[in-house]
């Protein structure tokens, strides 16, 4: 009797699409105790790919990050010590704030196990604005005032 592979090496994009929805499936039901193998063993073939290819093309570094955060069962606390920064600098990226060093993006890189160019591309910061104090500081700072 011949038993074929449930899983193999992913050879292409549409595999690894698939693996990456059987593996939401797994992590989103009960049973992990159950499928813990079967969900080690599709996370393992899906780094393996992410490693070897750009998967992460055109994707925005901080949906990368909040896909893999949710794909390793991670919250933002578990980035502050991984990373070894303030739960606020944490925010600040996950919220599009301040973006990430060259240092976060190594780190992230490494535990994800992932290319650094999944998290080292150009996005958005959001641009908050300034406070009246703060506004006031600046327009005297730069001799902007009517005074």
């Amino acid at each position: 009797m011949v038993e074929t592979l449930k899983y193999k090496v992913i050879k292409d994009k549409k595999q690894y699409d698939n693996y990456c929805k059987q593996l939401e499936c797994l992590l989103s039901g009960n049973s992990h105790a159950e499928n813990e193998d079967e969900i080690d063993l599709l996370t393992v073939l899906i780094e393996k790919f992410d490693s070897e290819t750009d998967t992460f093309e055109e994707s925005d570094p901080v949906v990368v990050l909040r896909s893999l955060m949710s794909e390793h069962q991670m919250k933002a606390k578990d980035l502050v010590a991984l990373l070894n920064v303030s739960k606020g600098y944490v925010s600040d990226i996950l919220h599009y704030r301040k973006g990430m060093s060259k240092d976060i993006i190594r780190k992230l890189a490494d535990r994800f196990k992932v290319n650094q160019k999944a998290f080292n591309r150009p996005y958005e910061l959001v641009l908050l604005p300034l406070r009246s104090n703060q506004l006031n500081k600046h327009i005297h700072a730069h001799g902007l005032s009517g005074d």
